[in-house]
């Protein structure tokens, strides 16, 4: 009886009704409530102002390292010396860089070719894909996507062309329209304008260009919708339908089908949408079932079933990014174990590409030959001279011994390469040499189109070892370039590089890459570092982001959620210079 009447006792507080017999009781009890909700409200208030302060001092800090780092680089441009740590995409040295008067001029000179390039481009075929010099006048391609101009995004960035860049971008928030009844290539869409949007994406931070690479890219997904997962290689990006060259025999092209695996994961990283990296990645998966001993793959594949068709082996057309991109997804995951399958697989290969080396005679000039079933062919392209720019960033991720090898062998490629455009009356090298025996080098398919290849090269040799003869090797290309390439209205190619005729184009990779990778040869190592950013290739750079997802399996793209999150980047301008 006395645990029931206490238990009654307590229960009568919280009865209405004792407190309705009693006001003086209620009015201290709405007191109480009236006090406690004040406090609670103030509590609550005092948070929220708390997490704004900080939010307040953390982008306070972000502005002060955003003017830290605009100082460190207006330091290395003004000549101070400075300390660059080589490290990530570098061999492993550390040098001191002074920023050297002579490099100062030449990259502005590059730079006012980049202005009379762009200059051309607006006033002529502002707009279109690429200009026609001779004619004045612009041409579609690619199907009316602005080629150049969102080729040129990047390097009008870089270049500190902030006038020319807010034109460009004005473009294309107004005018850039993807719904075309075009057959677009999968491989040239993804390269230079989903490639081109992302790295102006990652470097001003405007998510303008990233909605635009998602756009673009959601209507190329189709063609990934094949048996074993291998794209075709053209899509309308209108209708679909995608679908291979007839000229291919129904079959993918090596370079065009497994080169989209930078793009592709970058969008997902920046995206949080799996279905890009996945659709990219399965790729390499599929390939890396049958993938050969001597890591070397014909330029024909089957989408529809067994990969390996029979067809020439090549680090030139139709084959070389395939194996640029298995060193550069490696770099782009910075080098941690869930891309090691990449650096394997690209080791691989370089152990088939030894197999391919040959030398001339008499002057023993190195170069990459090519293979049809187990016939070698004494031939190289301009475009394989990629090939010592990626020999010589993937060294350093070899042991001391193969390291040196293949930098040593990166070293005379870019030789030959060199000579290439030395040995010709104009000093610009032709589409591909042939190889006979005392006769060292001869031009094959005579004409220049402006590549970038040898200069690429260059640039990677002159930030990995510091050794200066490739900034003048670069030079002289240049100052080739600008004794017979440059007339009133831009830039145009050579019919033959041994009569110094001209055609009626200026390529838009002229001004994505070519005059970029130039700029960067004359730039300090603060700009673009290569730790902090990987290349496309169509030279447009990438921001690195660690991967910690799980090893490349049939689900790799899954796991894009597990990676270290992308983080919007800094609007710091990194390596621009003012000057204009």
């Amino acid at each position: 009886m006395g645990r029931s009447r206490s238990s009654t006792n307590k229960w009568k507080y919280i009865n209405p009704s004792y407190y309705l017999k009693r006001p003086k009781r209620l009015a201290l009890l709405f007191i109480v409530f009236v006090f406690g909700t004040f406090f609670f409200w103030d509590r609550q208030t005092l948070v929220r102002d708390h997490q704004e302060e900080i939010s307040k001092l953390n982008e306070e800090v972000i502005r002060l390292q955003d003017l830290l780092e605009d100082l460190k680089n207006d330091q290395s441009v003004s000549g101070e010396k400075m300390n660059f740590s080589r490290s990530g995409g570098d061999v492993g040295k550390k040098i001191d860089y002074t920023e050297d008067p002579v490099d100062a001029q030449r990259r502005e000179k590059v730079k006012d070719a980049m202005r009379h390039a762009w200059s051309s481009y607006e006033k002529y075929a502002w707009g279109h894909d690429e200009l026609q010099p001779q004619t004045k006048n612009g041409v579609d391609s690619f199907g009316g996507l602005g080629a150049t101009l969102i080729d040129s995004l990047d390097t009008l960035y870089i270049m500190g062309l902030d006038e020319q860049f807010q034109r460009a971008r004005e473009w294309v928030a107004n005018s850039l329209d993807f719904n075309k009844n075009y057959d677009a290539s999968v491989f040239e869409t993804t390269i230079r304008v989903v490639g081109g949007l992302l790295s102006a994406y990652d470097l001003s931070g405007d998510k303008l260009f990233l909605e635009k690479a998602q756009d673009i890219a959601d209507r190329l997904l189709p063609a990934w919708n094949t048996p074993t997962g291998i794209p075709y290689n053209i899509i309308n990006l209108s209708h679909g339908n995608p679908h291979n060259h007839g000229w291919t025999g129904g079959h993918s092209i090596l370079a065009d089908s497994a080169s989209e695996q930078l793009e592709f994961i970058a969008l997902s990283q920046r995206t949080g949408d799996p279905k890009y990296q996945q659709k990219a990645e399965n790729v390499i998966l599929e390939i890396s079932k049958t993938f050969p001993d001597d890591g070397l793959l014909p330029i024909h594949i089957n989408p529809e079933g067994e990969v390996v068709v029979y067809s020439t082996i090549t680090f030139g057309a139709m084959g070389d990014s395939f194996y640029e991109y298995l060193l550069k997804v490696w770099i782009q995951g910075n080098r941690t174990a869930a891309v090691d399958s990449y650096r394997k697989m690209w080791e691989t290969s370089m152990k088939g590409l030894l197999s391919l080396v040959r030398r001339t005679s008499p002057s023993s000039f190195a170069y990459i030959s090519e293979k049809v079933g187990y016939s070698f062919v004494d031939k190289m392209d301009e475009l394989a001279c990629f090939a010592p720019g990626m020999l010589a960033l993937g060294s350093s991720g070899y042991g001391p011994d193969e390291s040196q090898k293949f930098l040593s062998l990166a070293e005379e490629l870019a030789w030959t390469c060199y000579n290439f455009y030395q040995s010709t009356p104009t000093k610009l090298a032709g589409e591909n040499y042939v190889f006979n025996n005392g006769q060292d080098m001869t031009v094959g398919t005579s004409w220049n189109i402006l590549r970038p290849e040898t200069v690429e090269s260059l640039f990677y040799l002159w930030r990995l070892t510091g050794n200066k003869t490739y900034q003048e090797w670069g030079w002289n290309i240049f100052q080739a370039f600008e004794k017979n390439s440059r007339i009133e209205s831009g830039y145009v190619g050579l019919k033959d590089v041994n009569t110094g005729v001209q055609d009626n184009m200026m390529q838009s990779f002229f001004l994505a890459e070519t005059l970029k990778y130039l700029y960067l040869l004359y730039s300090p190592p603060s700009v673009i570092p290569l730790d902090k950013w990987v290349f496309n290739t169509e030279a447009h750079p990438i921001k690195i982001v660690s991967r910690n997802d799980r090893a490349m399996s049939s689900g790799a793209g899954n796991s894009v959620g597990q990676q270290k999150s992308y983080k919007r980047p800094l609007t710091r301008r990194e390596g621009r210079f003012g000057n204009k």
